[in-house]
């Protein structure tokens, strides 16, 4: 093997292209082995000239290997780093790039979850539905765009954080920082997701519980409004200054009015728990959807929402 062998940028970028692919091809024996193997077949090629050589890096590269597919990146760079100083007469055996890519793809696997699926996706969807309710073409652009911009952001430089760092990224994985990221991501994707509820979910509650006669001034008086073009602009001035309920001199409260005064969203809210408790349940999302079809059903031809 020759001395001094250096994977360059290009290479380390082939890499990461094929990473992409990490789960084209799984298995339950080994689940991700071959698309792992698969990504690494450009930098093995360049470190190894020797047909034997690379025949066996791979064979070392098909063992058991499964996490998110994302933060594999950094998993990546560091077995790259490991097999170039290997390339290079540096005493690194199969079972040390083994150990450290079991050590690390289990403990970020754990962060992989809250941070893309939990956060990023639910956020740039969220906002990419929006957008499209409103008839923006922009909406589905966004999400497309925006989301694939960071996930293959995120394959390039965490790769490259793994490369450059090497096998001393594994003493991060023994301190606070994977649980700092997976906290601070679920906390923000929680806050996101709640500030979304009101927007997303809607109830009305149509029950009246109270009919209030309003003063004089409160309401449009339409005996008194002049006949004509006259009496409509009056009455348009006076709906602008006075709003629905100066429709009629009675003032017709419903529930829901009286809830939106408690806690705007309160209804919603509800909803939502509700549906987070029973899929902890293990409530299955399908049943889910059916009741709440059925609970709107009854609801609409009862007539209390």
């Amino acid at each position: 093997m020759a001395d001094n062998i250096k994977l360059s940028k290009h290479d380390r970028f082939q890499v990461a292209w094929r990473h992409q692919f990490l789960q084209g091809s799984w298995n339950y024996e080994r689940m991700q082995n071959g698309g792992w193997c698969y990504s690494l077949i450009p930098a093995i090629k360049k470190l190894y000239s020797s047909k034997d050589d690379q025949v066996k890096a791979l064979k070392r590269h098909l063992e058991f290997y499964n996490t998110h597919p994302y933060v594999s990146a950094p998993v990546m760079g560091v077995t790259l780093a490991l097999e170039e100083e290997r390339a290079n007469g540096m005493a690194v055996t199969d079972t040390a790039i083994q150990g450290v890519k079991v050590g690390m793809m289990g403990p970020l696997a754990g962060v992989g979850d809250p941070v893309f699926w939990y956060t990023v996706r639910p956020i740039l969807g969220a906002l990419g539905a929006s957008l499209a309710l409103s008839g923006s073409l922009a909406g589905p652009i966004l999400f497309f765009v925006a989301w694939n911009v960071i996930r293959i952001a995120f394959l390039w430089y965490s790769q490259e954080f793994g490369y450059n760092a090497g096998s001393n990224i594994a003493k991060d994985l023994s301190g606070g920082l994977l649980r700092k990221v997976t906290e601070g991501a679920s906390i923000l994707g929680m806050f996101i997701i709640g500030a979304l509820v009101e927007r997303w979910v809607s109830i009305k509650f149509t029950p009246v519980v109270a009919q209030i006669p309003q003063q004089d001034g409160a309401f449009i008086d339409w005996s008194q409004l002049p006949a004509g073009a006259d009496g409509i602009k009056e009455a348009l001035t006076q709906y602008a200054s006075l709003g629905a309920t100066g429709l009629s001199n009675v003032k017709t409260v419903t529930l829901q009015q009286n809830l939106d005064s408690l806690i705007p969203g309160l209804a919603a809210v509800g909803v939502t728990l509700l549906c987070c408790w029973l899929l902890k349940k293990k409530v299955s999302p399908i049943a889910i959807i059916l009741g709440m079809f059925a609970v709107g059903i009854i609801g609409r031809v009862l007539g209390f929402m």
